[in-house]
Formats: C-alpha cells, sequence, structure tokens
C-alpha cells in the first residue's frame, strides 16, 4: 500500500477541503466546528479562492488558506498551520482584520460589514490550557456583554487531542481532527462510523497519496516548510540572545537565501528522479530556464 502523506501540510489540506468538487467535505468539518461554538448550521458556503493549479507548494508568499463565504455573507477563513511561526496571536488578529475590512468598498456603511471568523488548526501547543478547541470573541471583562459578534476566533490545537480520552464513537469535530493528526487507515472505520462525510476526505487524501504530481508538489511544500520553520527558529533564537540590533537585515537575507536554496535542492531531487523540466518548474515555482540549468549541472 502507499505510504500516505500528512493533510496537515497546507497544500494537501487545501486540495483536500478547499475544492469545488469537496465543498461538501469543508461543509461538514465547519458544522461540527460551529457545533461546539453552539453556533447555528450552515446549510452551504461559497468558496471564495477554490484550490486551483496556481496554488504553488513552493511560492514563499503563498498562503494556502480556505475562504468562504456562508449564505448570509458571513466570511469564514481556515487555515492550517503545521510549524509555529511564533506571534500567532497577533498574526491571527491581523489576518482577520484584513479579511474584516475587505469587505468595505469606499462609500459603504459600515452597517454592511458581516461577521468574520477564523479557524487556525495548529500542528502545536499554543494556549496555556489542555482543551484542544478554544473559542474567543469580544465580551465585556466583567459582565461577559457582547461588544459584537462580528469577531469569531477558534483555535483547534491537534497535539491537545487524546484519542483514548475522545469518545469518537459518538461523531462531531473530534473525528475531524483525528483524522488530521495522523490515524492510520485501519483506524478509520471507527472515525467514518458516526461521521460519513469524512470517508470522502479519506478517499481523496488516498487518491492524492497515489499521485506522483500531487506527491511532488507535496514534497516541494514540505520542504519549503520545513526550511522555514527552521530559519525562523534561528531567527527567534538571535533575538533571544541580543542579536537583533544589525542582525535583522542579514537574518532577512539568510531566510530568503535558505529558502531558495531549499528549493532548488528540491527540484534537483526531482531532476534525478527523471522528473520532466516543465513539470519540476510546475512542482517548484522556479523558472523552466532555472530547472534547466540546474539539469545541466548534474551532467
Amino acid at each position: 500500500m502507499t505510504e500516505l502523506l500528512d493533510p496537515r501540510n497546507d497544500f494537501l489540506f487545501k486540495r483536500i477541503f478547499g475544492s469545488e468538487e469537496n465543498r461538501d467535505v469543508l461543509l461538514t468539518f465547519l458544522n461540527r466546528t460551529f457545533q461546539e461554538a453552539n453556533q447555528p448550521l450552515l446549510q452551504e458556503i461559497v468558496l471564495l479562492n477554490p484550490y486551483t493549479d496556481k496554488d504553488s507548494p513552493s511560492d514563499k508568499q503563498s498562503i494556502l488558506d480556505i475562504h468562504a463565504r456562508t449564505i448570509a455573507g458571513e466570511l469564514i477563513n481556515v487555515e492550517m498551520q503545521l510549524f509555529n511561526r511564533y506571534d500567532m496571536e497577533k498574526r491571527t488578529l491581523f489576518y482577520w482584520s484584513k479579511l474584516y475590512a475587505s469587505q468595505l468598498v469606499q462609500g459603504q456603511s459600515y452597517s454592511t460589514l458581516q461577521r468574520c471568523v477564523t479557524i487556525n488548526i495548529l500542528n502545536f501547543e499554543l494556549l496555556d490550557n489542555d482543551r484542544y478547541h478554544n473559542i474567543f470573541h469580544l465580551r465585556e471583562d466583567q459582565t461577559g456583554i457582547a461588544l459584537t459578534d462580528d469577531i469569531e476566533i477558534h483555535f483547534l490545537e491537534l497535539p491537545k487531542l487524546n484519542a483514548k480520552a475522545i469518545p469518537v464513537e459518538q461523531g462531531g469535530l473530534a473525528n475531524w481532527l483525528l483524522f488530521l493528526k495522523g490515524a492510520t487507515p485501519d483506524q478509520w472505520e471507527v472515525l467514518t462510523m458516526n461521521e460519513p462525510k469524512l470517508k470522502k476526505a479519506m478517499d481523496t487524501l488516498e487518491f492524492l497519496s497515489q499521485d506522483q504530481e500531487a506527491r511532488m508538489q507535496y514534497e516541494a511544500r514540505q520542504k519549503y516548510l520545513h526550511d522555514q520553520a527552521s530559519l525562523m527558529e534561528a531567527a527567534k533564537n538571535a533575538e533571544k540572545y541580543g542579536f537583533r540590533a544589525g542582525m535583522e537585515k542579514g537574518i532577512e537575507q539568510g531566510i530568503e537565501q535558505g529558502i531558495e536554496q531549499g528549493i532548488r535542492q528540491t527540484a534537483l531531487r526531482l531532476l534525478r528522479r527523471s522528473m520532466a523540466i516543465p513539470d519540476v518548474a510546475a512542482a517548484t515555482g522556479l523558472s523552466e530556464e532555472e530547472v534547466t540549468t540546474l539539469y545541466e549541472s548534474l551532467n
């Protein structure tokens, strides 16, 4: 049996949950999330940035999140974070604010602004509690009175999910998160017993795991994510030990150079596997001329 790819890779996650043909999978996942937040269930959603071939797995500017709109006009953003990029709370608020402000065009009234929901699925622990699902709103500190319901932020922390402590046979969000966390195929039957739509996500993962081009793109993205995480860790340590002053520019350049080097190493690995130059270019985001130069360096 072909080894399954990791659905926590954001490129793969978007292909499973953010494609038009799997919109029903995303809808069910969202409803399980909102169910735990005591929010009304959705009847339908519209994907605003469905997966396309333009979602380059190695584009350093790419944010492979999922944007959806409800029938009522509310906006939802779902993002998978494999590694801790630090300042996660501020980053979340920044991207939430951009999504919220993007609704308003010049001359429109503030009253037209709709609720925006951010759902962050984290492959690391962020918050100082043992809850795998934390939900934040804007409330008055003493009375709990809501200032507005326009902001709702979810953090789903996969490492806090203990399969033995979760009654997965009852269905619900935990089944979906256990699948993302890396449940093996022999555990899938239990997870899908009360979550039948989850089987479609599993079938998609199996299909992509057997597709050569998808595996190449996945590998390119995985390499990029690992390199980025390592370089950000180095930058964080430099700041911790007082090297930030005078080093910021050097660190930034080092991160850029490290990412570029990682992409080229991935391209070389694909070329050694006899992958065609246009396919390597599509998988890595390099130009065909750059890939050709790398190919010539092998001879």
